[in-house]
């Protein structure tokens, strides 16, 4: 089969390209996911809060999945749920597994829009006994949300950020007791308003600095030994349901193996101001190259990345510029897009996305080429939260004046 975009991933950012795509004109746009029905995470994310920057209104996770499904049908994409790409036989040679069987694809461009995932207990190295009831935010939704399961019991959530509450509010829908949140950090990462709904909605605290050093349970859960790590002490806390959330990484298998650079920041494959990839015509967008941003966000990041596989297939594109690559120190941990040209067109929406390890009120921040301070920016820094630079300053870039750095002073 030959297509013009092949797009790995029916997510949010998948979906959007592809609408995108068909708008501009693209003739021949295929959708593979290997989830039984697209949409995405947002499928089985019962809560609101979807669709405002890109849709400007407020949806439901369900129902925003079904827009973006049903829409880029309309549109005239082709999507195809059960679909896996299980490897690439040349950077835009693809071969596609489904209960059909195996086929290869030959696309003019590919758009990777595979998103993230959160590492789960065994890669966060907890040691332990292995009981189920152990689970991420996701399987968490996907059981209750898809599956109708109930959840009885004492339930732990470890995570502080904003898809901790979420996971807190689907245990509680879930039948569940929640004791409390967990976090090794010094404070809560989400907003102080999701916190305190918390403690006066659903009675359930926040215990900082707390760490989970075992698990226990021999045929079923039954607790977890923590740790405060101001003062060392440990406590066993019984519960029936112990969900690991947040500690994003990106789904990049597909991007390695099809050759692209991995920017060692986001773990995701390195990008430039245009979602091209360091593969000429494969291109990456969504969660897979800034895990992890709302789904609003992946959307106009997949839309973005449409704009230009569009104008690269309509050909007449210069060649490409060096990159120039972009990167940032401690305790900063990633920026993304983390390559750009000179010249070259702007980021989606016009801004960088960071994120940084450590707390911080009033930052600034400033980006340094070779010595010179090309921009400076006031910031909250908060573990988990994004960061924006605005890219005014690639005007003042150099490209012989090498890498561009963005620093805390």
């Amino acid at each position: 089969m030959n297509v013009d975009v092949l797009i790995a991933g029916a997510g949010p950012a998948g979906l959007a390209a592809a609408i995108e795509l068909r708008r501009l004109g693209v003739g021949r746009v295929l959708v593979v996911d290997r989830e039984a029905e697209p949409g995405g995470v947002p499928r089985h994310s019962a809560h609101t809060g979807y669709g405002l920057r890109d849709l400007r209104r407020v949806m439901t996770g369900p129902g925003y999945a079904r827009h973006y499904a049903r829409a880029a049908a309309a549109a005239g994409a082709q999507i195809r749920a059960g679909t896996t790409v299980t490897g690439w036989l040349a950077p835009r040679l693809a071969t596609l597994t489904s209960a059909a069987g195996v086929e290869t694809v030959t696309a003019a461009a590919v758009l990777l829009a595979t998103g993230c995932r959160e590492r789960p207990r065994a890669a966060r190295l907890v040691p332990g006994d292995r009981p189920p009831g152990v689970m991420t935010t996701g399987e968490l939704q996907q059981r209750v949300y898809l599956l109708g399961e109930r959840l009885p019991g004492r339930a732990l959530v470890v995570g502080a950020e904003h898809v901790s509450f979420s996971a807190m509010v689907t245990l509680a829908h879930a039948g569940a007791d929640v004791v409390a949140l967990i976090t090794d950090q010094s404070r809560q990462q989400s907003y102080a308003a999701f916190a305190l709904a918390a403690a006066a909605r659903w009675r359930v605290p926040v215990w900082t600095s707390t760490a989970v050093r075992r698990v226990a349970g021999r045929g079923r859960l039954d607790g977890a030994e923590l740790a405060d790590l101001r003062t060392g002490q440990t406590r066993f806390v019984p519960c029936d349901t112990l969900v690991f959330t947040g500690d994003w990484i990106p789904d990049h298998e597909l991007a390695r193996l099809a050759g692209t650079g991995i920017d060692p920041g986001t773990r995701g494959p390195a990008v430039d101001t245009t979602a091209e990839t360091s593969v000429p015509y494969v291109f990456a967008a969504g969660n897979l190259v800034h895990a992890a941003e709302t789904a609003d966000i992946a959307a106009l990041g997949g839309r973005h990345a449409a704009r230009h596989i569009a104008a690269a297939l309509r050909g007449g594109r210069p060649p490409r510029a060096p990159l120039l690559p972009v990167t940032v120190t401690a305790p900063l941990s990633w920026i993304s897009p983390n390559a750009i040209t000179v010249p070259g067109p702007p980021p989606a929406r016009g801004r960088f996305l960071l994120r940084s390890e450590a707390f911080r009120r009033l930052a600034r921040l400033e980006v340094r080429q070779d010595g010179r301070v090309l921009a400076t920016a006031r910031a909250r820094l908060v573990p988990g939260r994004p960061v924006h630079l605005g890219a005014g300053w690639m005007a003042r870039a150099t490209p012989s004046a090498g890498p561009v750095c963005v620093v805390l002073r």
